[in-house]
């Protein structure tokens, strides 16, 4: 899980070098088409199911459809309101996924998770320094983002000796190349050299990233690694830092601090359990 945080950073920093000049849809495209290719070698090298039984197919729609809705709201919350309130927003999915987690695949909620993941989520409101006066619509979508994120993470969790997890990836790549080719055609901007290294990286970070999340959800409980979603929010700040010039000022040094020591509970309670 903290790979797949430090790989979906990466991942965003590359989308921000490239959302001046080319399109929501195409980003989009470009992220789950190398994905989708990286999938279906693997499978294809070793003999798995490219899309899952019959009986699986529901619920891999579904784990698909909220996914693809995750992308399409953090796109758009992202570039109409203030990044501050949109990832203190997106930042409450690991609360529903401990919560669906208990409902849904009657997982146990040990006493750490939940002040461990308050004290990330101050962490992150830190960080994020959120002021809630951006308009109403793009706030929604940023709360939207996070249920739909956390839905889309319990199915991971719930495929778990189920379904493959390479089937999984290559399912949700392909709904999502499938879904964003129309939108995609219709205002398409052919990339110079450097933005089609971008769109590439984009797809291998964000397809790597993929992989990891996956099989975390299938080595632990949801409700136990979603925590380590945070870290995502400690490397934005280093690769920021590193490769646009943002400096982090002393109230986000103070939340990745928050994030690190409520990742470390949950990672000693856990462990000494």
């Amino acid at each position: 899980m903290s790979s797949s945080a430090l790989l979906f950073s990466a991942m965003q920093i590359a989308i921000n070098m490239t959302g001046g000049s080319i399109p929501l849809m195409e980003q989009i495209f470009f992220r789950n088409i190398v994905c989708l290719v990286m999938s279906l070698i693997v499978i294809l090298r070793t003999g798995g199911s490219l899309f899952g039984s019959r009986k699986h197919q529901p619920l891999l729609f579904v784990r698909s459809f909220f996914g693809f809705l995750g992308f399409i709201t953090m796109f758009y919350a992202s570039a109409h309101a203030h990044q501050g309130d949109v990832t203190t927003l997106m930042k409450l999915s690991p609360f529903l996924i401990t919560l669906w987690a208990a409902i849904f695949l009657k997982e146990k909620i040990k006493k750490v998770q939940v002040p461990a993941l308050l004290i990330a989520f101050a962490g992150a409101a830190l960080v994020g320094n959120p002021a809630f006066n951006s308009n109403m619509f793009p706030l929604f979508m940023a709360f939207l983002c996070a249920f739909f994120t956390s839905v889309s993470y319990t199915l991971l969790a719930y495929f778990k000796n189920k379904v493959n997890g390479m089937t999984i990836i290559m399912h949700f790549s392909t709904f999502c190349v499938i879904a964003t080719i129309p939108f995609m055609l219709h205002d398409f901007v052919v990339p110079d050299a450097h933005e089609l290294f971008l769109l590439l990286l984009i797809g291998i970070f964000g397809g790597f990233g993929q992989i990891t999340l996956t099989y975390s959800y299938r080595m632990a409980t949801a409700a136990e690694i979603s925590i380590y979603n945070y870290f995502g929010i400690v490397f934005s700040l280093i690769l920021g830092f590193i490769f646009l010039g943002e400096i982090p000022d002393w109230s986000s040094i103070a939340g990745c601090t928050l994030v690190i020591a409520a990742a470390l509970i949950t990672y000693l309670f856990s462990s000494k359990e």
